[in-house]
């Protein structure tokens, strides 16, 4: 199998809040992808002493670990627990109930020599390519079914209706929010490959409209995951007041692609 992954922040002078992995076990039946975006906090605290990026590489570590070593417990489980973990390492110090706490979407997909099970959280992208070139989007689109009209709008429904019923879900303290996720499990033979995209990647679709999620998931193969990350970026630096191109909250972000041939 092939696998890429390329990840750039959004502003090299801060850190990267994304996570990526890719996972083949030693006994060669598999592997497994881990992508996370956290979610960067607004002003005002977030009741924890760490960072985004400490959270997403804390999460995305245990993730990773955990996906591989239990490949019998279902991904929704294995999300759980890595929460559980993930919270009781900072428990002692922070407060986890802050509805700010450090957070972060979540892609998981992984593969045995019969099956392929994915699991996508928010707002972050899932691309499988079948046998015959057919390419299908495993979204959870409920936070773009939020009315989001303007950028005061869009505060006002991330501070109200973040991990709330008839809102959204992201992956903060609560190991439950797991069975909020997008789950499904296909045959192995099914899938020829797959792309994973944080939301700043995803802008080529979502945002700039340079294609559809086919078109996106033809440019990775052809061109590569970086090629496509670099044409997002010049997309925004062409459009940096976000005149043309509504809708984004800031002008850069942190971008993920991984992609792998199985």
């Amino acid at each position: 199998m092939r696998t890429e992954l390329v990840s750039e922040p959004g502003d090299r002078t801060r850190p990267n809040e994304d996570f990526a992995s890719v996972a083949l076990p030693a006994s060669g039946q598999g592997g497994a992808l881990v992508v996370l975006d956290g979610v960067t906090p607004p002003a005002g605290g977030t009741g924890c002493l760490h960072s985004v990026p400490w959270f997403t590489a804390r999460l995305g570590g245990a993730l990773t670990e955990l996906t591989v070593s239990l490949p019998d417990v279902p991904l929704t489980e294995a999300l759980s627990l890595a929460l559980s973990r993930t919270s009781e390492s900072h428990a002692h110090t922070c407060d986890l109930s802050h509805p700010r706490t450090p957070q972060a979407t979540v892609v998981v997909a992984r593969w045995s020599a019969r099956t392929l099970e994915y699991l996508v959280l928010s707002d972050s992208a899932l691309l499988l390519e079948s046998g015959d070139g057919t390419v299908t989007a495993v979204l959870d689109d409920r936070l773009s079914r939020l009315p989001r009209s303007s950028l005061a709008s869009a505060a006002l429904v991330d501070s109200t209706l973040r991990n709330k019923e008839d809102g959204f879900f992201t992956a903060a303290a609560d190991p439950s929010v797991a069975r909020r996720a997008v789950t499904g499990s296909l045959p192995r033979s099914s899938v020829r490959a797959l792309t994973a995209l944080t939301d700043g990647a995803t802008r080529w679709v979502e945002k700039f409209h340079e294609g559809d999620w086919t078109d996106c998931f033809a440019f990775v193969r052809k061109e590569g995951a970086g090629a496509l990350v670099a044409r997002v970026r010049e997309l925004e630096a062409a459009d940096a007041e976000g005149r043309v191109f509504l809708g984004r909250s800031k002008t850069h972000d942190d971008a993920t692609v991984v992609y792998a041939e199985l």
